[in-house]
């Protein structure tokens, strides 16, 4: 496997495209001793990147909440994700815009740090292997929990808050599972690691209420299709006992998109049924058209 900081690519870093292997920052980054570092995931399809707009309105989110400003403007940003594509010749990959503090102060307090901006590119297959997505994948119940809003920005996309999902997804791999369950401090159904989590149970879809964690772009779309197909969709507190209630059960993100889960834990098993077919079909549709449906309100509790 290519170690991820020796390509022979460009990446935009601050406004200039340097060589891959350039693009370094110092040891006493403040971003890398503080987690003042804020993210996005991205993907192209035949060359154009799906809801661009919204990922970028996100990281300015994102970053104003950490108490930086972003450098760039989100127009300057949007375009430079297209020059990184277009550098280096991808049409179907990955994208992380990622911003952070610099290393002008060394210490909890980060007012003097300058703020940095940049984007790389890769091309990406499917974030889990096809045989995977085709029987469902398997998931873990991690041990960690995803914390009260009170104690973390949960609705940024911050590099701080993806500690736990490493080490939950560690443990699922090592123990055999594609990834892991987590949930949430109060021990309702939260999310993957890296994906949001829907059941189908007699024909209506369910979903976590988003209180203490993203409420994905991808999560969104989802809902949106379904919704345009008829399908009823509630957006709701979930036990995890409840799990055993559902016939279908399946994960959305940038890097999984639709997948399908066919095991959660040792004893509870699913089937890739209809709704998740449906909806595996439509979003490829979405994702390969010229045009995108727009995303619905963000949803609070109900």
């Amino acid at each position: 496997m290519q170690s991820y900081d020796d390509n022979n690519g460009l990446i935009w870093f601050d406004g200039t495209m340097v060589p891959w292997r350039e693009a370094k920052v110092h040891v006493l980054t403040h971003g890398l001793h503080y987690a003042s570092a804020v993210f996005e995931g991205q993907r192209s399809y035949n060359g154009k990147i799906f809801k661009l707009e919204e990922h970028t309105e996100r990281l300015i989110h994102s970053a104003t909440t950490l108490g930086f400003e972003l450098p760039f403007s989100a127009a300057e940003i949007n375009a430079a994700n297209y020059t990184v594509l277009e550098a280096n010749n991808i049409a179907d990959g990955y994208l992380r815009p990622v911003a952070w503090r610099g290393s002008e102060m060394m210490g909890v307090s980060a007012q003097k740090c300058s703020i940095h901006v940049s984007i790389a590119a890769w091309e990406w297959p499917s974030y889990f292997t096809p045989e995977a997505r085709l029987k469902g994948i398997r998931l873990q119940w991690s041990k960690w929990k995803r914390p009260s809003p009170e104690t973390i920005p949960a609705k940024t996309k911050a590099a701080g808050l993806y500690m736990i999902c490493t080490l939950s997804k560690h443990d699922a791999e090592a123990d055999g599972f594609d990834d892991a369950l987590m949930l949430d401090w109060r021990g309702r159904v939260a999310e993957a690691t890296g994906a949001n989590i829907f059941l189908v149970i007699n024909g209506i879809l369910h979903t976590p209420i988003a209180d203490c964690f993203l409420d994905g772009i991808t999560r969104r779309t989802v809902i949106n299709l379904a919704r345009a197909h008829g399908i009823e969709t509630v957006e709701r507190i979930i036990m995890p006992e409840e799990l055993s209630n559902a016939d279908e059960v399946f994960v959305t993100g940038t890097a999984a998109e639709v997948t399908p889960v066919g095991q959660i834990g040792n004893d509870l098993n699913f089937q890739v049924g209809p709704i998740t077919k449906r909806l595996i079909e439509d979003y490829t549709a979405l994702i390969n058209s010229e045009t995108e449906t727009p995303l619905p309100a963000p949803v609070g509790a109900n």
